[in-house]
C-alpha cells in the first residue's frame, strides 16, 4: 500500500492524506536551512484548514504520510459505514477518545466505524453537541478523501456516503 522510497513517488499536484489534518495537495517541494542542516520539505495545502504544511521528506513516512486509499479499500470503508452501528455503554469521555484516536488515525476504515456509531438514525434520540461535532468531523474528514477517490467535490461525496448509510 506504501511505497518504500515515499521521497520519489510523490508529485506536485497529488492528493496525500496526512493523518491528523486528512487529505491534502502536494504543491511542491522546497528546500531550507534549519541549525545548519539543509532539509528538503514537501509543501502540502489542506484547502479546507486553510493551512499550509511543510513536511521534510525524510520524516514523511514516520509521521503517516500516505498516498490516497485504493478503491478497494474505500470500498471496506463504505461496506462498514453500511454496517449496524456498535453502541457502548461507557462513558462519553471514553467514547469520545477513542472515536477522536480513530478519526486521527487517518484509516478510511476507522474514520466510517465513527461516522457509523455516530450516525443519528432516530430522530427522537437527542444527541449532544460534542457527539454532533465529532460525527460532523469523522464526516467530512471520509468525505474529503472519498471525494479525491471519485474525483467529486466534497459536499456531493458527503451527501452520497449519507444517502448510502441511508440506503444500508
Amino acid at each position: 500500500m506504501m511505497a518504500k522510497k515515499q521521497e520519489f513517488t510523490y508529485q506536485d499536484g497529488d492528493f496525500v492524506v496526512y493523518p491528523t489534518h486528512g487529505v491534502g495537495k502536494i504543491i511542491g517541494t522546497e528546500t531550507t536551512e534549519v541549525a545548519g542542516i539543509e532539509a528538503t520539505l514537501m509543501v502540502i495545502r489542506f484547502e479546507q484548514d486553510r493551512m499550509t504544511l511543510r513536511v521534510p521528506l525524510e520524516k514523511a513516512k514516520t509521521l503517516g504520510l500516505r498516498t490516497l486509499s485504493s478503491r478497494k479499500h474505500m470500498d471496506d470503508a463504505i461496506l462498514t459505514l453500511k454496517g449496524k452501528a456498535k453502541v457502548k455503554r461507557t462513558m462519553w469521555s471514553r467514547r469520545a477518545q477513542e472515536y477522536e484516536a480513530k478519526i486521527k488515525s487517518g484509516d478510511p476504515v476507522h474514520i466510517a466505524e465513527v461516522v457509523r456509531d455516530l450516525r443519528k438514525r432516530d430522530p427522537q434520540v437527542e444527541q449532544s453537541y460534542s457527539e454532533r461535532q465529532m460525527y460532523q468531523a469523522a464526516l467530512e474528514r471520509l468525505a474529503r478523501e472519498f471525494a479525491a477517490i471519485e474525483e467529486i467535490d466534497q459536499e456531493t461525496a458527503a451527501v452520497r456516503l449519507e444517502d448510502m448509510m441511508d440506503a444500508a
